[in-house]
């Protein structure tokens, strides 16, 4: 199987995926990082793929979205964005919105402890 279809696969079996340097448990980078935690304090469950321990997987992503950059959120199928889209999204409350709007379980409470936090 192709990276491409890997990907495809991956994305569309798995209602919520995070594809960062690292893992959801040791985060590689520090925009990696943001995104995992965004997502592990609002009680988001997410399949994390980890872009370093495969260089076609890492190259491949970046083809997938024609996205440049890593981390990348993809929400039922559909890519999101990067760190710095998940950011101003949980900031705007649009994150909260599109989880609500494709059925994602999280934690609202939490997001918007991230929002006073953030204000």
């Amino acid at each position: 199987m192709s990276a491409q279809d890997t990907i495809k696969e991956t994305v569309t079996s798995n209602d919520v995926v995070l594809y960062m340097k690292g893992t959801k448990e040791m985060p590689q980078c520090g925009f990696s990082s943001r995104v995992a935690g965004v997502l592990n304090f609002m009680g988001v469950e997410f399949t994390d793929v980890n872009v370093l321990a495969d260089a076609d997987i890492r190259q491949g992503i970046k083809d997938y979205s024609d996205w440049p950059t890593i981390p990348q959120l993809y929400v039922k199928g559909e890519f999101v964005g990067g760190s710095d889209i998940i950011t101003e999204m949980t900031l705007s409350g649009e994150l909260d919105t599109l989880f609500e709007d494709k059925g994602v379980a999280y934690s609202k409470e939490a997001a918007d402890k991230i929002r006073e936090a953030n204000g």
